[in-house]
């Protein structure tokens, strides 16, 4: 299985609401016009897995100063910090059949990286328990429940902080 991960372009926005809504509840997902929002304020860190031709998942988050994710931040794209300090992570949604296959995994080395070379501080997210242990994984620390009540459910904030920063 051969999956591209390139960044996100317009044409993509029907591909991708259509995974959201088979990743998370109504409450919880982004809507298509969010999306749009989104594609055009934060391009450069809006990335999709592609299999032959095909969009079965994609990251992406806005970039800010502060070490946790607020509600506000999911609908207010002018919130975004292009020169800021920390890369968010709004989702990390994979098809459910593509799931287990590494895809997810791809996608979050290429946002890391991709945060890393753009002399981030490092990247943050919310989560659901039963998620804590994945994001581990990557390096993320838990740093307990989070301010965030968005969709209804109880998030956990997470971080990952680079070691390398020049200050």
């Amino acid at each position: 299985m051969t999956v591209n991960i390139r960044p996100v372009t317009l044409q993509d926005l029907e591909a991708v609401a259509e995974v959201e809504s088979a990743c998370f509840p109504e409450a919880e997902a982004a809507s298509k016009t969010s999306f749009e929002q989104r594609i055009k304020t934060f391009p450069d860190s809006f990335f999709v897995a592609e299999l032959e031709g095909k969009v079965i998942g994609f990251i992406n988050g806005s970039v800010i100063n502060g070490k946790v994710i607020y509600d506000d931040l999911f609908h207010d794209t002018k919130l975004h910090i292009p020169e800021g300090k920390y890369q968010t992570i709004f989702g990390l949604d994979v098809i459910p059949a593509y799931r287990k296959k590494g895809v997810g995994e791809m996608l979050m080395a290429h946002m890391i990286e991709t945060a890393r070379n753009a002399g981030r501080y490092g990247l943050v997210l919310t989560c659901k328990e039963h998620l804590i242990h994945y994001y581990e994984k990557f390096g993320f620390v838990n740093l307990g429940i989070s301010g965030s009540t968005h969709g209804g459910a109880t998030w956990y904030d997470m971080i990952l902080e680079f070691d390398n920063i020049n200050l």
